[in-house]
């Protein structure tokens, strides 16, 4: 890992045992920062079951991101799991982004203050965030990529991973 803040939140393999397959039903989200102990590749197949159409394929999921895996190794003749891991340090902001539904625009600060007086003061991310962040980004933009697309998923997914990888 380049980024030296996130080495502790991307995990490549599981800290008890080693795992093949991206399915590992372990239980990470029963404890606050537990999920940052979960593989990176699983993170990444748990993300792409969001929304009520994908919920619980992760079958489906797990597939998506072998052939992604397999593409990205093709393409680039490097390891697929170094790439996702570039690929997510590269992807997010370093400034929270918050979302104002009334001016349709992304600000780069948070409100801060009580009572009536509210004020705006950008906010640094903290570095799990910046891993959620990242890995969200990814597989909703490939989701959207792929929608109504002849590409499928697993190559938009493998793309954008190499071209966040490249940034």
């Amino acid at each position: 890992v380049g980024d030296i803040s996130v080495e502790d939140y991307i995990t490549a393999t599981a800290a008890k045992h080693p795992t093949y397959m991206p399915h590992t039903a372990g239980r990470y989200q029963a404890k606050r920062f537990r999920k940052a102990q979960c593989p990176i590749v699983e993170r990444l197949t748990n993300s792409l079951m969001m929304h009520g159409r994908n919920n619980g394929k992760k079958l489906m999921a797990v597939r998506i991101v072998k052939h992604a895996m397999e593409i990205i190794h093709l393409l680039t003749d490097l390891n697929p799991i170094q790439v996702i891991v570039d690929a997510v340090i590269n992807s997010p902001p370093l400034i929270n982004f918050t979302f104002s539904k009334t001016q349709r625009t992304k600000r780069r600060c948070s409100r801060i203050g009580s009572a009536g007086v509210v004020r705006r003061q950008a906010v640094d991310i903290s570095p799990l965030r910046r891993v959620n962040q990242a890995i969200y980004l990814l597989t909703t933009g490939a989701c959207e990529s792929a929608f109504r697309n002849i590409k499928t998923i697993a190559e938009c997914l493998a793309l954008k991973k190499i071209k966040r990888r490249d940034n």
